[in-house]
């Protein structure tokens, strides 16, 4: 029986133990789950069709407005349905890539505000490079090497983010310098990249939502590396009765 325990506990440790380099290193989660970055990739579509289709391209941005009201303020919404009206494409996709800025810009600062709350940063980090991503063809195509050093600032903003572990194993420490320091250079390079006088952005409200619908990274059932335990502490129960049940049975 102590050989089992040993045995358990050996492969509990190596198995949490993995480099994050490994299959079941850091994740960003569902970047489809960023509502504005789609919408802005499925506005550009409409607005390349010859015509451009305006009509289209405003009900796609409908679907956001409210929530771009919300956290930016009125102002966005209403300049960029203003180019939409005036059939201003090139003028649509300039300030839709803006404010796609600006949500990066958000997220980030609403990271360092509650930078213990790992499951919360983590699914914002996901949430600003999915919106990154939804830019990123832009960056890559006027300056690759720009593109190549926002990914590495994300990846180790992410780094700095930590790992709480599971149940304390695999615990790495969190390191909120390291993070205002990737997060500068993201937006430094953001900011220079598409022109941006200010990342300053009114009624910058916290979604409550967020914070609240956060999926917690032990908890989710689509990650194998979490079965993994569940497996063993089932396993070793099973284990345990058995070996009660023929104990008594002698």
């Amino acid at each position: 029986m102590k050989k089992f325990f040993g045995l358990f506990f050996t492969f509990a440790f190596i198995f949490y133990s993995i480099p994050l380099s490994s299959a079941f290193a850091y994740s960003y989660g569902d970047p489809n789950e960023e509502k504005v970055a789609e919408v802005y990739k499925e506005m550009v579509v409409k607005l390349d069709e010859n015509p451009p289709n305006y009509n289209s391209a405003k009900k796609n941005f409908e679907t956001v407005k409210e929530e771009i009201d919300m956290h930016m303020g009125q102002e966005p919404a209403k300049l960029i349905l203003s180019n939409l009206k005036d059939k201003d494409k090139e003028a649509t996709i300039d300030n839709m890539e803006k404010l796609l800025v600006l949500n990066i810009a958000r997220r980030l600062e609403s990271i360092e505000k509650d930078f213990a709350e790992y499951d919360t940063t983590k699914r914002l980090l996901a949430k600003a490079f999915a919106t990154y991503d939804a830019l990123s063809p832009r960056v890559e195509a006027e300056k690759p090497e720009n593109d190549k050093k926002i990914r590495t600032d994300f990846d180790q903003a992410l780094e700095a983010l930590g790992n709480p572990g599971l149940f304390g194993v695999g615990k790495k420490e969190a390191n909120l310098d390291a993070f205002k320091e990737n997060k500068d250079e993201i937006l430094n390079s953001l900011k220079t990249e598409f022109n941006l006088k200010s990342l300053e952005v009114g009624h910058f409200s916290e979604s409550a939502t967020e914070a609240g619908t956060a999926k917690k990274d032990w908890t989710d059932i689509s990650n194998i590396r979490n079965w993994i335990p569940l497996v063993l502490i089932a396993g070793l129960i099973i284990a345990v009765l058995i070996v009660v049940i023929r104990r008594r049975r002698k």
